[in-house]
């Protein structure tokens, strides 16, 4: 299997970021880490396998960026005004670094590209989906977490609300819900360990009063909030998407 790392300064994070990719041909697939994960992240921990037979038939090339706004909030850097700075910044990086690069290795300036992740990188999914729907077709977010207020320990502002793709559906045009209400989610979640199914629930709730078409599959009480479970999801909705 192919593997190319790229690393640039990214002036809407001022700092150095990786992404990777994995494959050479087939519908490109963005996948977000964890909570301060780095691009790598997918492949030490054996996503970018699970997924192999789809790389190998070239149905899909898998993309990851650094979670560098996961990090931010883990690591709990500066302030809770700063953090709401970071969110919207590593939102317009995905829209306006990480997808014209995907779209250059393509060879292809418009052509559409499936989001997913899992717990934060299931909010970064959702919120790429939400933000840049003429971009992204699909998102598959995995045991989401998607109300991030409580790793801020203070104020937001108007940036937290911009980055939030459940705070933000309502200030939307018509134009761009238009767009929205053409693309999907899938919400899937253990009920195991660490699981939060209602986080998926109330996602579904706001996507659907939106008029955005959504799912939410529970995978059971077997599952707890971990890459094994992760690891059976992608490769099972990638094949029914691609």
């Amino acid at each position: 299997m192919s593997k190319t790392v790229d690393r640039w300064h990214s002036p809407h994070l001022e700092r150095s970021v990786e992404v990777a990719r994995w494959g050479d041909v087939g519908v490109p697939v963005l996948v977000f880490p964890t909570a301060g994960g780095d691009a790598q992240e997918v492949e030490r921990f054996h996503l970018v396998d699970a997924c192999g037979d789809l790389i190998a038939d070239g149905r899909i090339k898998l993309y990851s960026c650094d979670s560098v706004n996961g990090r931010a909030l883990l690591a709990k850097e500066g302030d809770s005004l700063h953090r709401s700075w970071m969110l919207r910044r590593f939102a317009e990086f995905v829209g306006e670094e990480v997808v014209p690069a995907i779209r250059s290795d393509c060879r292809s300036h418009d052509i559409e590209i499936i989001t997913a992740g899992s717990s934060i990188g299931a909010f970064n999914a959702l919120g790429a989906l939400c933000r840049y729907p003429g971009v992204f077709r699909q998102a598959i977010c995995m045991s989401g977490t998607y109300r991030l207020e409580r790793f801020m320990d203070g104020p937001v502002d108007d940036r937290f609300v911009w980055a939030s793709p459940l705070h933000a559906l309502g200030d939307f045009d018509d134009d761009h819900m238009s767009v929205l209400r053409s693309r999907s989610v899938i919400l899937a979640s253990g009920e195991g360990a660490n699981e939060d199914i209602g986080e998926s629930w109330h996602a579904a709730h706001l996507l659907g009063a939106a008029g955005v078409p959504n799912r939410v599959d529970s995978w059971g009480p077997r599952w707890a909030h971990d890459w094994p479970l992760w690891r059976e999801m992608l490769p099972h909705y990638l094949g029914d998407v691609v």
